[in-house]
């Protein structure tokens, strides 16, 4: 009965109510396509951060991260084929990629550079970490003498593909090491710290340049980043003396910054559009209850308690909010499907260097927000307006003419 009391005065100023429906269709559709792009934001942002460089986390030696040695590779993994092994056995993990970093001085045989390297199994990184971004060349693969380098690295020392160069390092012994390369890729990640100081050997060639046969660390691929803290407690659980860290940790500065500065952008902005559709609201539904002051009055006479015209308006309120929601969320839906279907370009963001294609990723949850949110600005905007009307007297109301 309620209900159809509401929807009848709603329907009673078909202008007014379309003026509103329209206020609440934008305000829902801008919360719903901001959150989705948001998203899709974020998901770039995560998928540039695991397949360029640092994989969904890595293992390490319990206490290496959080510490300066003198003697680094004393805390290496030793045996590292057996703890591969027993990685992959883990549910979630499907790709394990051993690496070994160090420093190293790239001599193009007239000018050095110092730099860092890190030795990989190419094979097998070539497919998961795609988003590094080859602009000349082609990803590390199975040359046994092959380098990649960063662009900026490969443009001071006037490299190209196909270029040779000279590797010196110190190995753990302390005594001087060196070897010859042949370029293969030049890449871009759009991220200075390794576009201008980075490059790729094979993980056998580094470990010869350091007189080792042990490795760093161990990145791993998973079957869905969300199976991270599972993977790090049986990783804890298996291995006492290892120690799990997921990529958000390894790349705060890029990544876990980005996310922070993004949700809290999000809440500000997610504020001032709710604060717009309840002021619209108010604004209609103000001018819709003072001509329905003589109609409150005789309801009022009637016996009806201000509680129970409250809910009556805040019900007509929320009823319009729904229907001026949905309409936005179906308006998001179809610009999704047609304008911005095939994503569109982002200039490059904090820490990087280049542009990046992003979608909008919408979900239903992200839908159901906005149309909650926006019934409670309907609710409260229509709440708020009818306040004076409630607070007269029978007779004054009764007196009022609409």
């Amino acid at each position: 009965m309620l209900f159809t009391v509401a929807l009848r005065s709603l329907l009673r100023n078909k202008r007014r109510t379309a003026v509103t429906l329209a206020t609440i269709a934008v305000g829902a559709s801008a919360l719903f396509i901001f959150r989705g792009f948001n998203t899709g934001l974020l998901n770039e942002y995560r998928k540039n951060a695991v397949h360029a460089h640092y994989g969904d986390g890595q293992i390490n030696t319990l206490g290496y991260r959080d510490k300066v040695l003198a003697k680094p590779w004393d805390a290496w993994m030793s045996e590292p084929d057996i703890i591969l092994q027993q990685l992959l056995k883990i549910p979630g993990v499907e790709k394990v990629f051993p690496r070994l970093e160090f420093a190293a001085l790239v001599s193009n045989g007239t000018r050095s550079l110092g730099s860092r390297g890190v030795g990989i199994n190419g094979v097998a990184e070539s497919d998961f970490f795609y988003t590094i971004n080859v602009v000349a060349g082609q990803a590390l693969r199975a040359e046994e003498d092959g380098i990649v380098l960063g662009k900026g690295l490969a443009h001071s020392l006037d490299l190209a593909v196909g270029s040779r160069v000279t590797l010196l390092t110190n190995t753990i012994h302390g005594t001087l090491n060196g070897a010859d390369f042949r370029v293969v890729g030049i890449f871009h990640t759009g991220s200075r710290e390794l576009d201008d100081a980075f490059f790729q050997i094979q993980l056998p060639q580094a470990q010869k340049l350091m007189d080792t046969e042990k490795v760093e660390k161990i990145s791993l691929g998973l079957a869905n980043h969300d199976l991270w803290p599972q993977v790090a407690a049986a990783v804890q659980q298996q291995f006492p003396q290892i120690e799990a860290t997921p990529f958000e940790v390894l790349d705060k500065i890029y990544y876990q910054n980005s996310v922070d500065f993004l949700n809290a952008q999000y809440l500000i902005v997610r504020f001032i559009i709710l604060f717009v559709v309840v002021l619209g609201i108010f604004n209609t539904a103000t001018s819709a209850i003072l001509e329905r002051t003589q109609e409150i009055g005789m309801l009022r006479a009637n016996g009806e308690s201000k509680s129970e015209i409250l809910k009556l308006i805040a019900l007509e309120g929320m009823i319009g909010a729904f229907l001026g929601a949905l309409l936005g969320i179906i308006v998001v839906f179809a610009l999704n499907q047609t304008l911005l279907k095939d994503g569109f370009y982002m200039p490059p963001g904090p820490g990087i260097t280049r542009s990046f294609k992003t979608y909008i990723e919408l979900q239903w949850a992200m839908a159901g927000e906005a149309v909650g949110l926006v019934l409670l600005a309907g609710m409260l905007g229509s709440i708020l307006a009818a306040f004076k009307v409630i607070r007269m007297s029978i007779s004054q109301a009764l007196r009022q003419v609409g």
